[in-house]
């Protein structure tokens, strides 16, 4: 296969066993160095698909430069940064990489609320710092077991973290667009009113202008001070400003964030909170996941490429 004959473009690099095998499969011509539509090279131009991730995403100047362009597959279950409706208008199949990572995802959740909770980074410093033998110092944590456990968007991921919670023996409650007969808990019609029932209210749901702070000052009010916030969605969906105000004035009792507002830059006022716990993004971050995630958007695009048909198509 030619370059100008290629029928696979990758806009970013994913890992080398997966860029290597994009090349080695499909002849996939890398742009890599092209920073907008207009850096597209002309022999792009025959690519039927499109491999990004839903960090870089795509938008409409983007694809207005691949007119051969019939389908777009994205590493990552975010479809924020996808321009979907550009894509069908022209007639474009999207697709993500659901399922794959909705248990490592949901661990992760977990893994900061009980961070939080029971003060896990503030008790590795304490004993790093040589404190342990100040018997009694160090402050005392939230029980987890048998709490009220809120869920904001009880989609896949929120499912897997409702599961987990049976082990602790919590109630559920979730609020989602609309409710769910099968979901574990109680459906609640407003946020507020499932922010001021919860002990903890953890962040599921997609980002995007529709749920842009949708978690805001009234929210973390009525999750209160002894509240924890934990978020492994998008950081878009938590109002920054009004989370900086509430840890600093005791409003809300702690959070933990996987994602932030404008990561990778952090809030320099987040800097010096010992009740919020950050991890940088990595909710997916296994060796295990990260695997089947490749895998899958190899498998999209040979469905397309033989088939005309995606395996997980985003609508």
């Amino acid at each position: 296969m030619t370059m100008a004959q290629c029928e696979v473009v990758q806009l970013v690099s994913i890992s080398p066993r997966f860029d290597t095998e994009l090349v080695r499969r499909y002849g996939a011509l890398p742009l890599f160095d092209k920073h907008s539509a207009t850096d597209v090279p002309p022999e792009a131009g025959t690519a039927r698909v499109l491999v990004t991730t839903a960090r870089a995403g795509f938008d409409r100047g983007l694809i207005d430069r691949l007119p051969a362009l019939q389908a777009v597959c994205s590493w990552g279950v975010g479809y924020d940064t996808l321009d979907i409706d550009a894509a069908a208008e022209r007639g474009i199949a999207v697709s993500n990489t659901p399922d794959v990572l909705d248990d490592c995802v949901a661990d992760l959740a977990w893994a900061l609320l009980l961070a939080v909770a029971r003060k896990v980074a503030q008790a590795d410093h304490y004993v790093k710092a040589g404190r342990w033998r100040d018997m009694g110092g160090f402050p005392q944590a939230m029980r987890v077991s048998g709490k009220r456990l809120g869920i904001l968007g009880m989609g896949r991921i929120g499912r897997a973290i409702a599961k987990r919670a049976a082990g602790f023996s919590m109630d559920i409650g979730y609020h989602n667009r609309r409710a769910h007969p099968e979901a574990a808990g109680r459906y609640f019609d407003k946020l507020t009113d499932l922010a001021d029932w919860c002990d903890f209210l953890v962040v599921a749901c997609p980002g995007g202008p529709q749920t842009r702070h949708l978690v805001d000052a009234q929210v973390l009010r009525a999750l209160g001070s002894e509240g924890i916030l934990i978020n492994i969605a998008r950081g878009s969906i938590i109002d920054e400003q009004a989370l900086e105000a509430a840890l600093r004035d005791g409003v809300l009792g702690g959070a933990g964030l996987d994602v932030l507002e404008s990561e990778p830059v952090m809030p320099a006022s987040f800097r010096g909170m010992d009740h919020l716990v950050l991890t940088p993004h990595i909710g997916s971050a296994t060796r295990d996941t990260r695997g089947d995630m490749e895998d899958l958007v190899l498998a999209n695009v040979e469905a397309w490429l033989a088939k005309g048909c995606l395996l997980t198509p985003v609508r």
